[in-house]
């Protein structure tokens, strides 16, 4: 086997929604306005709309106005409908208020948290007091099952209740069948050919089940630890001087009865790399030797990037006890395929 050999260079540096409106909201002739009245508010106060109205007593009323009140009234995202009548000079303002939100609930829930899940629906305004939105309700259930996906609950199901109550008011309930957590049955590894199955399962939180399982819960799947795991097989390698490792595919497969996962990783190893040299470059404040004698990895050893990171991590502080806090260290290992 031809020994590949990779070259680090550490190069330091020290410094410090808008509705359409119809030509026929208002066609009449121009003229001036004597009064404005507003129509159909059931819980909103008139002058909130008022507020918003880009017309008042005085205004020459025209077509455009109308279209500009329409306008401006549904981008507020207070209103489902919004008409313009007139009465002589009276413009009238007919509307009907959006129901606003009288309660968020949760049935159902155990996996997540209601307060959190309350405080993440509140931050994107789905919580008592405000408007109701179907479209925001809709992203919000899609988001709950996602969620659930993530932990491994591929057989949770979210339903949505929407019940009008007084004063132009909705509750919103979540209901939640969770179902079953699904649950490694197999984790396999192909292109693997210089460390053994077993070997890399030892690296990975997820695992079938065992004797530990009913407390480490290392055996349900959940995405986050998947993507721990791939991060520890690939540190693995790298650890050990296979630079070009590279995880190709990762297939994650459920049984139809949604209770089971399988995993299969597909690696390309490549060769392990050893040190041939190592150099130190850019702003070395004349301390070259000091810093030298900072470096972990040494010429002659298999390529570790455990090693190179703690390296950098050390330049890094001893450049900041000179004052330095803001010095970078970049380690760029530097390959010799021959």
């Amino acid at each position: 086997m031809p020994v590949r050999r990779a070259f680090v260079v550490a190069t330091v540096a020290s410094f410090a929604g808008v509705a359409a409106t119809s030509p026929a909201a208002y066609a009449g002739e121009p003229f001036v306005v004597r009064d404005i009245r507003i129509s159909g508010l059931q819980s909103m106060e008139a002058s909130t709309v008022f507020s918003y109205l880009p017309v008042k007593k005085g205004d020459t009323f025209t077509a455009s106005k109308a279209s500009d009140v329409i306008r401006a009234l549904y981008a507020t995202g207070f209103f489902n409908d919004v008409r313009i009548a007139t009465e002589g000079n009276v413009v009238i303002v007919e509307v009907a208020e959006r129901p606003a939100i009288a309660m968020v609930d949760f049935a159902g829930l155990h996996e997540f948290d209601k307060d959190n899940l309350n405080k993440a629906l509140n931050s994107v305004g789905l919580s008592p007091g405000r408007y109701y939105d179907k479209a925001l309700v809709d992203r919000a259930e899609q988001e709950l099952k996602r969620q659930y996906l993530t932990r491994g609950f591929y057989a949770a199901e979210v339903t949505t209740t929407i019940t009008p109550v007084d004063r132009n008011r909705v509750s919103i309930l979540f209901s939640v069948a969770e179902g079953p957590s699904a649950k490694i049955r197999q984790v396999d590894f192909t292109g693997n050919n210089v460390f053994s199955t077993s070997t890399l399962r030892d690296e990975m939180q997820l695992s079938t089940p065992n004797w530990f399982s009913w407390y480490t819960k290392n055996d349900l799947y959940s995405k986050e630890k998947l993507t721990g795991d791939l991060e520890n097989v690939r540190s693995y390698y790298l650890n050990r001087g296979y630079l070009e490792f590279n995880i190709e595919s990762t297939q994650v497969s459920i049984s139809p009865d949604k209770k089971d996962m399988y995993l299969t990783l597909t690696l390309h190893e490549g060769e392990p790399y050893t040190i041939s040299s190592i150099q130190l470059a850019g702003n070395l404040l004349d301390r070259k030797a000091e810093l030298q004698r900072l470096i972990e990895i040494k010429p002659g050893e298999r390529f570790s990037a455990e090693k190179l990171k703690s390296t950098t991590k050390a330049i890094v502080d001893k450049l900041g006890e000179y004052g330095y806090a803001f010095a970078t260290v970049n380690a760029v290992p530097q390959i010799d395929q021959e």
